[in-house]
């Protein structure tokens, strides 16, 4: 398996290259040459697999040449060993044809944990092999951060520096980074949005000289490693309900667009799915464009679904490689053009193309509570602001009668105990594991929005700077 870049300007890679590469050096993401193609035999000779073992299976797909089988099953059966519902990724009933699938069971209560606990494993088997030792630097709108932080605390190997935008995430979010008090996890509050904060990661990737000098790597779900383990948690759930004997559809909150991509993937490579719906809050850029076909950016508003906070979709780029007909050259040109004028649109036949997956949906503050009270009304089930926005958006926009849709829970409701009270009356709360988190003292620094002062606080501190 060899990927290459979404702009077209590097060379391809293997698995384990991209992995620790993250970003390509021409500015692109990572992707696979060919996708690979599953057949309706092996879809139902899966249906058996623990959920572990299907990780296995779906993942040796694109790691092909790079991690032996048997290490690849021991870091998928490692990875879900501290999950705390025996499914890992349960479903619920919720409607006739509705489903939600909680995948907030992790170490940090959010759907993050179902590829980065695989991730720091991946990271752990291919730095050892290889005697290096890697930076990783990672932006975050709230989950993301928790989760790599809870993955890659105390390895040896790996020295990890995530920014999120300074006051803008839940104080639960903010406290599972900032209370971890290992000696390679760095939290950075930027004085910023979560797009100043992944702007600078981009920045310091496109820096070759500091990119060399302290070995970066990513976390983020620029990292193709991300997006191949969330597809598992696509295809777990197709099989549950009836695939490849059916087809069905996925409703998913959606802020960097990399979680429903992983579900655009199980579809390329055979999973019968219908449709994708995407999930947005008042930062509705993605929304828009499947309304129009224009991405336009505007200023990014404070939700209380903070995670999705967000006016550039970094993982749109890897559909729109696809849907430019894989032409790097003209990703290349969209993007710049999108850099600089703050806006791109597509022709009409690209936007019917992604129309024929891809339904969109938005909800405001208020529409987002309404959404639930109703499901806690009707269900009797708390669901929290993002997680409500999925399943908002597949009652709005499931558009077969008698297909199951399911919509993905992406955290736990009392990471956003707030929100949840006020539309509920109930304070939900934190597992036993985490009673005490409020009490717990916190190690942060904040700094500007600026480039300089976030790469000379990470030469300061990156061991793999004196290492080489």
């Amino acid at each position: 398996m060899r990927y290459i870049s979404t702009r077209g300007g590097s060379p391809a890679l293997s698995f384990d290259e991209v992995l620790l590469a993250g970003l390509a050096p021409d500015g692109g993401l990572y992707v696979p040459e060919t996708v690979p193609r599953i057949d309706a035999a092996t879809w139902s000779a899966w249906q058996t697999l623990s959920y572990p073992k299907l990780a296995a299976a779906v993942m040796k797909l694109f790691v092909a040449g790079t991690i032996p089988d048997d290490d690849l099953t021991a870091i998928a059966e490692e990875a879900y060993r501290g999950f705390d519902h025996a499914a890992i990724a349960p479903l619920k009933q919720f409607d006739t044809d509705l489903w939600v699938m909680e995948l907030f069971h992790g170490p940090t209560l959010a759907f993050k944990d179902m590829a980065m606990q695989v991730l720091g494993r991946l990271f752990d088997h291919v730095l050892t092999r290889k005697a290096r030792r890697v930076t990783i630097v990672g932006a975050t709108s709230g989950d993301t951060g928790s989760a790599a932080i809870e993955a890659c605390r105390d390895r040896e190997a790996i020295d990890i520096f995530i920014l999120h935008p300074h006051e803008r995430v839940s104080e639960v979010q903010r406290r599972q980074m900032t209370t971890v008090t290992s000696s390679n996890v760095f939290n950075v509050a930027v004085k910023g949005t979560f797009d100043d904060c992944q702007d600078l990661v981009k920045a310091m990737f496109a820096d070759v000289g500091f990119r060399d000098r302290v070995g970066l790597s990513a976390v983020n779900s620029i990292n193709w490693a991300r997006v191949m383990a969330q597809v598992v948690y696509y295809v777990w759930a197709a099989l549950r309900l009836g695939v490849p004997d059916r087809s069905m559809a996925f409703a998913v909150p959606t802020g960097n667009f990399g979680n429903i991509f992983a579900g655009y993937v199980a579809k390329t490579m055979g999973l019968p799915i219908e449709q994708l719906i995407v999930g947005s809050n008042r930062n509705d850029i993605l929304t828009r464009f499947f309304a129009s076909g224009a991405m336009e950016m505007s200023e990014v508003v404070p939700t209380i679904s903070p995670s999705m906070d967000i006016q550039i979709s970094s993982n749109f780029e890897r559909l729109l490689f696809d849907m430019l007909g894989r032409d790097g050259a003209a990703v290349d040109l969209t993007m710049n053009r999108f850099r600089q004028s703050r806006r791109f649109e597509v022709p009409i036949e690209v936007l019917a193309r992604s129309r024929a997956t891809f339904s969109a949906y938005s909800l405001d503050d208020d529409a987002t509570r309404a959404a639930i009270r109703a499901e806690y009304r009707a269900t009797g089930e708390i669901l929290d602001p993002h997680s409500a926005i999925g399943v908002a958006a597949a009652r709005a926009r499931a558009k077969t009668p008698g297909l199951p849709v399911v919509a993905l829970a992406t955290a736990h409701p009392a990471k956003f105990g707030k929100a949840v009270e006020e539309a509920t009356g109930v304070a939900p709360k934190l597992p036993q594991r985490l009673a005490d988190l409020m009490e717990r003292p916190e190690r942060l620094t904040v700094l500007p929005n600026d480039l300089k002062a976030v790469q000379d606080y990470v030469l300061a501190r990156a061991r793999a700077v004196g290492a080489r």
